[in-house]
């Protein structure tokens, strides 16, 4: 159920999620007088002055709008990257499926895309992905008196599921033989397991631990099982551009480094798991 191709592309203004962390407001660019721009780095930005990032809302606890805002995991580590670029970070929300094939960095409406995407040889044919930042699962959610304890028992029992579409937990389970609902955004996906559309969901485990942070939810749903797919989450850019994926990965270096990464994952994603948080480049 795609019925997010027809919304139009919004405009959101990032803030830095780091207590202290400031942002470089002046611009070093120097205008190449066709609306872009080069740092002082020598990488090439699509509109001078900022690093313009795609991502699909919502999608916490890596980027949602809280008090009108877009924060969240990946907004706070490509701050890392546009502070060492010297530039602010302007976030553009746009169809999931465009990060798949490129076309907004290929039409040159953004720099990068962060929207927890991980990464696969098929999405590897249109974009260059910096190297991997977190580990991820997939997560199998049901009501707490469901009486579904695994993805099996989805599938012995004949439940409904549900799952976010063009995703790879989507696919996992097409993989596996099902068929299930397709919902637009992974707060969707939420809505329908709580408004009885399906009675167990498939999505991205560390998505299921910011929706189990609401007691509410937690009072409600359950992780019936984890399922290990062996999946790693990256940045995306342009084929080809070399510079801002190095930019990237240097930001990423550093940060984990530093003990920044550490002290954002704790502030986002939960309890430092060190073996989530530190992923082997692919």
């Amino acid at each position: 159920m795609n019925t997010h191709l027809g919304r139009r592309t919004r405009v959101l203004v990032a803030t830095t999620a780091t207590a202290g962390m400031v942002l470089l407001a002046a611009c070093t660019s120097t205008d190449d007088g066709g609306g872009g721009s080069t740092t002082a780095d020598g990488v090439e930005l699509v509109k001078a002055g900022q690093l313009t990032t795609c991502t699909h809302l919502p999608y916490p606890p890596f980027q949602s709008e809280i008090d009108g805002k877009v924060q969240g995991f990946d907004v706070a580590l490509i701050d890392l990257v546009a502070d060492d670029l010297g530039v602010k970070q302007q976030i553009l929300d746009t169809p999931f499926e465009n990060f798949k094939t490129g076309a907004f960095l290929n039409s040159g409406e953004c720099d990068l895309a962060a929207a927890g995407m991980t990464i696969t040889e098929e999405r590897k044919k249109n974009v260059d992905f910096s190297d991997p930042y977190f580990n991820a699962t997939q997560a199998v959610l049901v009501a707490k008196d469901s009486g579904v304890a695994s993805l099996a028992d989805v599938k012995a029992k004949n439940v409904k599921l549900g799952a976010q579409a063009q995703t790879t937990g989507e696919d996992y389970v097409k993989g596996e033989g099902f068929d299930p609902v397709s919902f637009e955004s992974s707060d969707a996906v939420l809505n329908g397991l709580r408004t009885g559309q399906v009675k167990a969901v498939v999505i991205d485990y560390p998505v299921v631990q910011g929706w189990l942070k609401d007691k509410a939810n937690a009072d409600a749903f359950t992780v019936a099982e984890q399922i290990d797919t062996g999946e790693q989450y990256g940045f995306t850019v342009k084929k080809g551009n070399k510079a801002l994926q190095e930019a990237v990965n240097k930001a990423l270096a550093d940060a984990k480094a530093d003990g920044t990464y550490k002290k954002l994952y704790e502030q986002w994603i939960g309890p430092y798991d060190e073996s989530a948080a530190s992923p082997a480049a692919s």
